[in-house]
């Protein structure tokens, strides 16, 4: 559901990124009064996770593919504060390396996937589980994660005049409804193979970070497998001739998850995942020790 450069122009572009950049100010200051952080491993292993998973899509209908948003699992393992910031860090390094969602749309991204998607269908999560519990509020707020960025991407596109408002919205949600369903059931998946695992080590943080790093290694060296497919906004941009517009000319080092250096499209695919596994936790560790700095 990343939204390409060529998707939005004008003022929105630069609205969008300071209102992400204010977001992120705000989460990362309850982030810090929190009292029982996560810690910078866990956060890194999380996240590498959540960048992992979202390299597998899986085909649903008519030739159509989704990938996990990861929102719900980031806000399970991590609180929503650090989800936010997780889910963010996930789509600055997919933006910068890998051209995957324009660096002009990177402040919409993280609108729709951290924000709306993590903190605020978090926030329904944890009202929702006081009501029906945990277990059944899960999928429930995994859907509308997925529906409420898909919504939200049918406004920004709608506004930059690239497609009709009315014809838009129903064709993404109706992608999207399916694609939810995908999303509550591969999160539902690994936070029990993450439960499971960490009961043998009485679910300590250890146990999870270990564990969210084998995961992620496995994501990426099945990361050929993946479909093909175009994912749900690309197929709904090609349905409905989406308008295109010029975008700054960015040459990423990684682009669509391949390292150019390597002829085999397979093992070009695992090592630009790896590379991206490596990336996410430098920052991870680099942003960590600049905010003790300043501490």
């Amino acid at each position: 559901m990343h939204i390409p450069a060529t998707m939005l122009k004008g003022a929105i572009c630069p609205v969008t990124l300071a209102v992400a950049a204010g977001g992120l100010a705000i989460a990362v200051k309850f982030a810090m009064k929190i009292k029982e952080k996560v810690s910078v491993a866990k956060f890194a292993a999380v996240t590498a996770l959540v960048f992992a998973l979202q390299m597998l899509n899986f085909p649903i209908q008519n030739g159509t593919s989704g990938h996990l948003l990861g929102a719900l699992l980031a806000v399970s393992l991590l609180e929503i504060p650090f989800a936010i910031l997780s889910i963010s860090l996930v789509l600055a390094i997919q933006a910068v390396f890998f051209a995957d969602g324009g660096l002009n749309a990177l402040g919409a991204n993280i609108i729709n996937m951290a924000f709306i998607g993590a903190g605020a269908c978090g926030l329904f999560k944890t009202f929702l589980s006081e009501k029906i519990g945990s277990k059944a509020a899960l999928p429930v707020a995994c859907w509308l994660s997925v529906m409420g960025a898909a919504l939200a991407c049918s406004l920004e596109v709608a506004f930059c005049g690239a497609v009709e408002l009315s014809k838009v919205i129903p064709a993404m949600l109706g992608v999207h409804a399916i694609i939810g369903i995908g999303e509550a059931l591969i999160t539902a998946l690994v936070l029990g193979i993450l439960t499971v695992y960490a009961a043998h080590w009485q679910k300590n943080e250890k146990a999870y970070t270990v564990c969210s790093f084998v995961l992620a290694t496995i994501a990426v060296l099945a990361s050929p497998l993946a479909s093909s497919f175009p994912d749900g906004l690309e197929y709904v941009a090609g349905q409905l001739s989406f308008q295109e517009f010029g975008a700054l000319n960015f040459n990423s080092l990684f682009p669509d998850y391949q390292v150019t250096a390597i002829a085999n499209a397979s093992l070009s695919t695992v090592a630009a995942g790896m590379v991206g596994l490596a990336l996410i936790i430098a920052v991870a560790y680099i942003s960590a020790g600049i905010a003790k700095a300043k501490a």
